[in-house]
Formats: structure tokens, sequence, C-alpha cells
């Protein structure tokens, strides 16, 4: 069944006109006939609709002079009770206003407070599903709330925090200013808070193994919201399924845990002398210059006094990191830890375990050093100093300079979260699109490069990620949904977010664009927007200015429909006045894209033919004409099934016996 869609009114970049279309597949047309012109209101080919150019964001695709975004600084201090199994901290914000705005108010996520049993994520999702809740009684529980303004002139003493009674609407909380922030001034927001850590695995928690607790710690602060050109206040709830969208700054973490447990954080480690051993330090060192993973702590040190130092109590590890839009950590007692050089030394590539997982995470280190460098040599160098896998409760979530994976079954299985997770370092967290709004951005773009990525490592393409039948069959299932649909509104999350995009963006490299001018724009597309707020606006046009290519068609048709693709080949004729043959082709669908034939002849030899999308500007009816003395035998449409075609059964014509 062929199917279209509106596209719902998802897109606050995309004017009116575009998001209105609804491209409906035209009647059948006798392949004689010289088929009208489509019209432009129905057109593939029609041209997107983008917001007007701007000295903020420009018509190419790139940030313009005027281009502004905010700056936010956090110093944290936190301790956590692993007898109550609880977490308190406090934090002051340094928040500068770059905008040209005056702003009377400022908005900041408290996404600990989805765990509250009355949260929206809590009665949207089934408390038992992966981003349920599993009925905890949690959220930010704040003791203190103040604000003040740093002082204009170099060297004053700023005054005092005045308390602020906040407004809270559930994950979000808006604190009202004594006195408006002008454009170019700094506000401190001074935050105590606490809250307990429940029985949920959304993206962090609590697990026991191996007799002993591993924490992974995520969503933990209260943090600002993002105030951008585009929408102001970006005041997405958390629902639990959509990720986030963060302002870039950096961070000055101090983190007080028992003495015996170990930390594997975003950031640099700044105070190694007072929390690992000398001989902890020196195996730091030499993985550092080492091509093969050092054991950190080993397996058979778990629990030795040697293994941790002298000291009664509690420890602070203190840990720091710049231009990163996020802050996350584990600890547990019972980690192994181990670590390689990536990028020649330039990085830290580390890996957290317990050590029921050591069979299978031995490797995960050397997996996290070749993401490093294989995602770093194709599109941007890795900018950070480290990355850290942990083992934990969480099953694949990714943070600045850290990532969860959980497996512990599969090499295979391993190798493919932890090579998932660690790819989302380019995808949002160097280039920082709204992935509440737009998962494809990052969602998609990871699992495109994740195929390659594979096939890299293992020398043979991944059996089922992204494949042109799942593509197909999610096509036919009657579930699919525009690969715009924010996440939070989609019941397909892997295949609208994750699948169908990256697949797409396979086949504009593979088949449309080549790898060349892909790559080279998505080259450019990370060096343009390295560190700011890309929206999908943006993404279109620096692909479009750097390949060369209007492909409005292909931005409407595969991210703005779910409308699907049926091309045929209806028969073959030789023109008697001059001895040529006509190959009549049918796009039955209301997605168009090129087309790759196979020719047979009487000979037996072959001939492939690659015919450009623009030969369905004026309907769906094409001839192709062939010049040859063979007589052709066998046309085929999409030899390779490169293609997502719905109905391969029109594929495929064979000359008969008797004419």
């Amino acid at each position: 069944m062929l199917r279209t869609s509106r596209l719902p009114l998802l897109l606050p970049l995309l004017a009116t006109s575009l998001l209105a279309q609804n491209v409906q597949p035209r009647p059948p047309q006798s392949i004689r006939s010289v088929p009208p012109p489509f019209t432009d209101a129905v057109s593939p080919f029609h041209r997107l609709d983008l917001p007007t150019a701007t000295n903020i964001r420009t018509g190419s695709g790139k940030p313009g002079k005027e281009y502004w975004q905010q700056r936010v600084d956090y110093a944290i201090r936190a301790t956590l009770d692993t007898t109550r199994k609880t977490l308190t901290g406090e934090e002051t914000i340094t928040y500068s206003n770059n905008s040209p705005d005056t702003l009377r108010y400022v908005w900041m996520q408290l996404d600990q407070n989805l765990f509250r049993p009355d949260s929206r994520g809590a009665l949207i999702y089934d408390q038992s599903a992966r981003f349920g809740t599993a009925g905890a009684n949690g959220g930010f529980g704040l003791s203190r709330v103040g604000v003040r303004q740093t002082p204009v002139r170099p060297g004053a003493i700023p005054g005092r925090f005045t308390p602020v009674t906040p407004y809270l609407n559930g994950t979000l909380m808006r604190l009202d200013l004594p006195q408006p922030l002008p454009p170019g001034r700094r506000l401190q927001i001074d935050v105590a808070w606490s809250f307990p850590f429940g029985p949920n695995a959304n993206r962090m928690g609590v697990e026991n193994v191996d007799g002993s607790d591993v924490y992974e710690v995520a969503q933990w602060y209260p943090r600002m919201a993002v105030y951008d050109d585009v929408r102001g206040w970006n005041t997405e709830q958390y629902y639990g399924q959509g990720e986030f969208y963060l302002e870039y700054g950096s961070f000055d973490v101090s983190l007080m845990v028992p003495a015996d447990m170990l930390i594997g954080a975003t950031g640099t480690l700044q105070n190694a002398l007072a929390v690992l051993t000398p001989v902890q330090r020196q195996r730091l060192a030499a993985a550092r210059r080492s091509a093969t993973t050092v054991i950190i702590r080993g397996k058979d040190e778990i629990g030795t006094s040697a293994s941790r130092p002298a000291a009664a109590g509690s420890l602070t590890w203190r840990f720091t990191a710049d231009s990163v839009r996020d802050f996350a950590w584990a600890a547990a007692r019972h980690f192994i830890w181990d670590a390689v050089g990536a990028d020649g030394g330039r990085v830290l590539a580390q890996s957290f375990y317990p050590p029921s997982a050591d069979s299978i995470w031995k490797r995960s280190s050397e997996y996290v050093k070749h993401a490093i460098e294989f995602y770093g040599g194709r599109w941007l160098r890795y900018p950070y100093p480290t990355m850290s896998n942990i083992n934990g409760i969480e099953g694949g979530m990714e943070y600045p300079m850290i990532v969860f994976c959980r497996n512990r079954t599969s090499p295979t299985g391993l190798f493919s979260v932890t090579d998932h997770e660690v790819g989302h370092s380019w995808w949002p967290m160097i280039i920082g699109n709204n992935e509440r709004l737009y998962p494809w951005m990052d969602e998609g773009f990871n699992t495109f490069q994740n195929y390659y990525s594979w096939l890299a490592f293992y020398g043979t393409p991944p059996a089922q990620r992204g494949s042109v039948n799942a593509v197909v069959s999610f096509a036919l299932s009657g579930n699919e949904q525009p690969g715009l649909t924010p996440a939070d509104r989609t019941q397909s999350l892997g295949m609208v977010a994750y699948q169908k995009p990256g697949f797409g963006l396979r086949l504009l490299r593979d088949q449309v664009l080549g790898a060349d001018r892909f790559d080279g724009a998505m080259r450019e597309y990370a060096r343009r927007w390295a560190f700011k707020h890309p929206t999908p606006a943006d993404y279109f046009r620096t692909v479009e200015d750097y390949a060369g290519e209007d492909l409005s068609w292909f931005w409407y048709g595969w991210f703005g429909t779910t409308g699907t693709l049926d091309q045929a080949v209806d028969s073959v004729t030789t023109v008697a006045a001059n001895g040529r043959q006509r190959i009549y082709l049918r796009n039955i669908g209301p997605l168009v894209m090129p087309v790759a034939l196979g020719i047979g002849y009487d000979d037996g030899s072959t001939e492939r033919v690659t015919l450009p999308v623009e030969i369905w500007f004026y309907g769906n009816n094409y001839f192709y004409v062939v010049s040859s003395s063979r007589k052709i035998t066998a046309v085929t449409v999409d030899p390779d099934n490169a293609y997502p075609d719905v109905d391969r059964n029109n594929n495929a014509w064979r000359r008969s016996a008797t004419p």
C-alpha cells in the first residue's frame, strides 16, 4: 500500500508552505503519451521554503557574522551517600548573556523530576519500558536558590546572592530576576539540591553486580535551558524518551565518594596525587603512550589496600572540562580499570567495568580507540583529552568524554554499542543540535556513520544496521512517521530517528552525491557548526552549498513525508525508423530517486546505467533510448537492491521467446 502523510507542524524552521504540502502519487498514464509536467504544488522537486537567511544564519548554511549563543560555566560540589543512595550538591552557575536581548527571567532544566510519580513522563510511558521510570519516587529537592549579577567593573567585588522563589513546571524551573540581565552581562546562580537514586534505569541509575553497586550518574544537577536565536527559550519537557539540548561552557566538579571507590567522569582528573596510587599514576602515563591496552587497576587488585590511597572515610575527586555541554560520571568499589592511547597518545581511551564483565570488556578500550580514530579521521579530530566507557545498568547512553554501555555477553554487541555511543561525541557533543526536537540530526547521523565504522573494523558490512529490507518493512507497516518527528512523539523511535535517516544518508552518499562530495559536505558542516547550535535548515543549506546540488526533493521526500518509492520498468520497444530501442520506466510512488538500470543483451553482454533523479521533472513516465545493434533481452531496475523499493515485482522485464 502506498502511503503519504501530511507533514505536521513539527519544524518551526520550515515555512508553512512546505509543511502544508501533501505529495500524492499521480494516476497511471499511457506509457506512450507525453506526460504533463508536475504542477508546482505537487512536484517532488518543489524548492524547500526555508527560513529567511540573516546575518545570524546565512543562506549558505554558515553561521553569520552576527551569530551568537549563550555560555554557561558550572562549579559543582557533590557528595554521594552510598548508604542512603542519595546525592547532595551545590553549584554556582555563571551565565553569560551573549544575545542581543535583555532577559528578565531565565529557565533551567530539572531532569531528575522525571522520576516523580506524577511526572508527565511517568504517565506517558509504561513504567517497565525502556524510557519508563520504574515507579521511582524521586526528583530534585531544592534547598537554596539565589541569583546575583556580576560587576561591570573589573576587580569589583560581587554583591550577595539574592534569594529567588523558583516557578516549577514539571522538569523546568523559571527564575524571575530581581534585575534584568542586559546584553553582554553575566549572571550567577546559586543552587543547593539533592535527590535519591530510585529503581529506575533511564539513562542512569544503580546496579548491584558481583555483590557491589555501580553508580552511573547523569542528569544529576540543575542546568540551564538553551536560549537561542531560533526559538528563544527552549522549554520542552523531559519525558524520558527525547534527549537533550544544552549550552556549551566549562565545568569544575568536585565529587566526594567513599575512599574505596573509583570514578570515571567527563573531563580531566586534576588531583590524581590525592585519589590514585603511585602505581596507578605510572600505569596511566604508560597507557597514554601505548598502542595496546594497559591495566590500571586489575581484577586481582580489587579490594586490596594497595589499590587505593590510604584514607579514612571519603575522598574528593576533582575534574575539569571546557567546551562541553554536559557532565556525567560513574563510581564503584570493584571497577576493573584499563586504558590505551588513541590518536597518537593525544587521547586516553579508558574502560571501567565489574569483574563479571572482564571476558568481554577487556577489548572495550580497543573499541573506544577505534571509534576516536575512525570518526576523528573522517569528520573532525576528536577535541578532548579522554574518553571513558562505563559498564553498568544503562544499556547505551552518551555524554561528553564518557559513555554508558551495558553489554556483557557479546564481543560484537559491545563493539556496536560502544562504537555508537562514542560516535555521539561528534553528533551532538561537538555539533550541538537540539536532540529533543530533531533526533535524526544525531541518532540518524550516528547510525549512518556506524555502518562504515563496522565495515572498517570487521571488513564486512553489518547484517542488520539500517538495511534496505528494514526500511521497506517499516514503510509498509502502517506505523511510519516523517523523519522530522520530535523524539517524544513517536512510538517507533528506532526507525524514525535512527534507521530510516541513517539509511537515507547512505543513499545520499553512495547513490546520489558520491562519497567525495557527501563526505566533504559533512566535514564542512562539522567545521562550521562545531560547538554551536545548528538547525535542519543549516544542515540542508551546507550540504547543498558544498555539493552544488538542489536537494529539496531528497530533504522533503525522505525526511518530511512518509512517501514510498516504487520504480518500475514497463516495456521495451524498437523504434522502426532508426532501430533505436526505448526502455519505458515509471515512478509509481510519490518519492523520487535516481534510477539504476541493469540491461542484458542478446549476445550475453550486460550494461549498467544510472539515470539522474531529474528524469522525473515532467512526470511519472520516462523512456530511456538505447542506441545499439544488440537487442535488449532483459532490464532490471535497481539490480543491486540499493533503493527502498516497496514493490520489486515490477522491477524486471524479460523479452518473451514468442513476440
